[in-house]
């Protein structure tokens, strides 16, 4: 029988990696034993079991604890993960037509989401912390700047807290939002653990957000694809997200991933708090032990950039003095069966949870003492991420449903892109459908591919290819 995912996942697990990456549960069956109920508890809509488009049983009465749980005016489940709950939330808080801010380095779902409600995006740039060739966070100042100009603006959408952990002042954001009379949507994908310890940031449910998304199955215990979207201010309107819930979720949702969901949010409520102090404890102590090795620093946000309000710790972001973010991900997986979040030009990601253990640290931290005293120094150029401004033709909607066409990337000067260009780091678009790709962006492409630099986006970039509109 010819299996090629599941022969590939099998192969995956019998490696034995440790995960620092998601999903939140890091593979360990301990909630409960879901090897009892699955597949018998994968089940449709059948009486006693209520039904996720209309709940008034047992899945209104689990959304009802999660809002208790997680301080909400109203908790609604999502089962097409953050992705999903973008697009409702975008939907529930505009109209086709609305000009919306958001962060530059927003992920690809607000880009989508914008297209998808037929939106207008304006944007507002983080601060990219040339010291640390790190894109930072958001400064209230600017945001004001912005809304004060553009009175047509319905909508600020933030990321908080960032990929890499930075947490920008959400607290003022809100404040500024609120006073020129705007919503604030917050993606907290990678923040539902926040709120359940004081040595983290503040959550921006308590921190003033309109509405919260948030990606349980990153930094919770919960199944891959499980998410919640958080109503907080009487901003929103219910009805009105009720109805893009439905325009926008399937109508076959999982009970398995609502299952997740509910227990996950009762074992916050008890010992999952206790376990989450342990965690910290312990990250505090490997955190400090790999700044004290030769070549390693840790980013931890301690920085003079008004942007950073808080960092999340949970992040560990490490760079290696002559090592390649990229080099020191492949050589942790091969070598060590460590596995990464993800790793850039400079650093490498590990995204922990409370469930990775005080020997998964310890295993890390041998591992890159061992690294260290046996890798080279690898030929790396200095590269500076300089922002670029874009040229924007098309809105970014019409020119993702013009007609297509492919181009080798030189001859693509001057004409209108049809795919995004992202490169990582910093993770900020050089270019999204509609813009120009001017010889500015052909030659910092260039630059940043010659140097190793991820490109996400284009169209068969490895040949040089892209996809501009017609």
């Amino acid at each position: 029988m010819d299996t090629p995912i599941f022969d590939g996942l099998k192969k995956y697990v019998e490696e034995g990696n440790i995960s620092f990456h998601t999903p939140g549960h890091k593979g360990k069956n301990t909630l409960i034993d879901w090897g009892q109920y699955i597949p018998r508890i994968d089940l449709t809509e059948v009486e006693g079991l209520d039904n996720l488009q209309d709940p008034d049983g047992i899945i209104l009465e689990s959304q009802k604890l999660a809002s208790d749980t997680f301080k909400s005016k109203a908790t609604f489940y999502s089962v097409n993960g953050t992705t999903g709950s973008i697009y409702i939330a975008l939907g529930a808080i505009t109209n086709p037509g609305d000009k919306v801010l958001i962060q530059r380095n927003s992920h690809k779902s607000v880009y989508n989401g914008i297209i998808l409600n037929r939106l207008i995006p304006r944007y507002i740039y983080p601060n990219y912390n040339k010291k640390n060739k790190i894109v930072t966070g958001i400064n209230p100042h600017d945001v004001e700047t912005i809304l004060k100009r553009d009175k047509d603006i319905k909508a600020v959408v933030i990321t908080y807290p960032s990929y890499y952990g930075v947490c920008s002042p959400v607290k003022s954001i809100a404040e500024i939002v609120h006073r020129y009379n705007r919503i604030l949507l917050v993606d907290e994908a990678h923040g539902s653990h926040l709120m359940f310890s004081e040595k983290l940031p503040i959550s921006s449910i308590e921190a003033g957000a309109d509405i919260v998304v948030q990606s349980t199955h990153k930094t919770l215990p919960s199944f891959t694809q499980t998410s919640m979207i958080h109503v907080v201010s009487d901003r929103v309107d219910i009805e009105k997200l009720k109805s893009m819930l439905n325009l926008y979720q399937t109508t076959s949702p999982s009970y398995m991933f609502m299952a997740s969901l509910d227990i996950v949010r009762a074992y916050m409520e008890r010992e999952g708090v206790d376990k989450l102090r342990e965690h910290i404890e312990n990250l505090n102590e490997i955190v400090k032990d790999l700044k004290e090795i030769d070549r390693v620093s840790i980013f931890t946000g301690d920085e003079e950039d008004c942007t950073i309000e808080d960092f999340d710790m949970t992040k560990v972001l490490i760079n290696i003095k002559g090592i390649r973010g990229t080099t020191l991900e492949k050589i942790l997986r091969n070598k060590y069966h460590i596995q990464l979040e993800m790793s850039d030009y400079y650093y490498g990601l590990l995204l922990t949870t409370l469930m990775n253990t005080k020997g998964d640290l310890d295993l890390f931290k041998k591992a890159i003492e061992e690294i260290v005293s046996l890798e080279s120094y690898e030929d790396m150029r200095q590269i500076d991420f300089g922002m670029i401004e874009p040229v924007v033709e098309l809105p970014i909607g019409e020119a993702f449903y013009r007609e297509k066409q492919v181009v080798e990337l030189e001859k693509a000067i001057g004409k209108i892109s049809a795919d995004y260009i992202i490169p990582y780091p910093p993770g900020i678009p050089i270019v999204i459908p509609g813009e120009v790709i001017t010889y500015e962006i052909y030659k910092e492409v260039l630059n940043l591919s010659q140097n190793g630099v991820e490109i996400i986006g284009p169209l068969d970039y490895n040949r040089g290819k892209i996809r501009l509109v017609k």
